[in-house]
């Protein structure tokens, strides 16, 4: 069994791929073979365009403790970049999936894993579930994809669990924007499931279209670029029948057939 079959278990349903964290003795915890392991699977499924919803999770009732402080003792200086940029490359190759990832997230979502979440399209958690930026306690800052906190939550509830290393809980992270939909207690992997498949069933082109989009609009390139963005997105969804078959889906209420599938 390979280090990506043993870390990171990969399940598919349709449409939906299910990718799960599975260093559950260590509370799923960022070392640097997970890294790579998650990385390795997530890198593979950019040009698989039979999956068009991604679920990430955590094994064990947690989504993960973040980097794993056993090896962040052991570095230094040159070792301290290699780690920081392995993650971060973990990172940004799921915040460039071209489809859909919706982080699910139960227990402890903390520091990198945070970032991890962060550069997904949706969150949603269960109740009790915990959140938090806790690397200043251990004497360094929190880098990389920290920054995207910032367009999700604002610059003073970032700055407020960047400084302070609290952590919130669901309620919380709702109500500043963090996740999106809450679940009680045991139900978190049923909703997850509900949505992605939701999501699987609409046009795989238009999602994409859409991801990009939204992207678009979180570079900084301002409303009225984002609009002429639209536009043009618009009209190259059109290039396809399949903005013409979801019409017919949605007035004849059966099930639809689109191209590239």
């Amino acid at each position: 069994m390979t280090a990506t079959q043993t870390l990171v278990l990969t399940r598919s349903t349709g449409r939906v791929l299910h990718l799960t964290l599975n260093r559950p003795e260590k509370r799923n915890a960022l070392n640097s073979e997970l890294i790579y392991a998650l990385t390795d699977a997530v890198d593979a499924l950019a040009v698989n365009p039979r999956v068009s919803v991604v679920v990430l999770t955590g094994a064990g009732g947690t989504f993960s403790a973040g980097a794993d402080v056993q090896e962040l003792q052991g570095l230094d200086a040159e070792r301290a970049r290699g780690f920081i940029s392995r993650l971060h490359e973990l990172n940004n190759t799921v915040r460039n999936l071209p489809q859909v990832v919706i982080a699910a997230i139960e227990g402890h979502c903390l520091g990198g894993a945070l970032e991890l979440a962060a550069a997904c399209d949706v969150r949603i958690a269960a109740e009790g579930a915990q959140f938090g930026m806790p690397e200043i306690r251990v004497g360094m800052p929190s880098v990389i994809e920290a920054a995207l906190l910032l367009p999700l939550i604002g610059l003073g509830r970032t700055a407020d669990l960047v400084l302070t290393g609290e952590t919130i809980d669901t309620a919380e992270a709702r109500r500043v924007g963090l996740v999106t939909r809450v679940t009680p207690a045991g139900e978190l992997e049923a909703a997850a499931n509900e949505l992605a498949a939701r999501i699987a069933s609409f046009n795989p082109q238009a999602l994409r279209l859409q991801k990009a989009l939204i992207r678009r609009w979180t570079e900084g390139a301002g409303i009225d670029d984002g609009i002429a963005a639209g536009i043009t997105t618009f009209v190259e969804a059109f290039r396809s029948p399949n903005p013409t078959e979801a019409l017919t889906v949605f007035l004849e209420q059966r099930a639809p057939h689109f191209q590239g599938e």
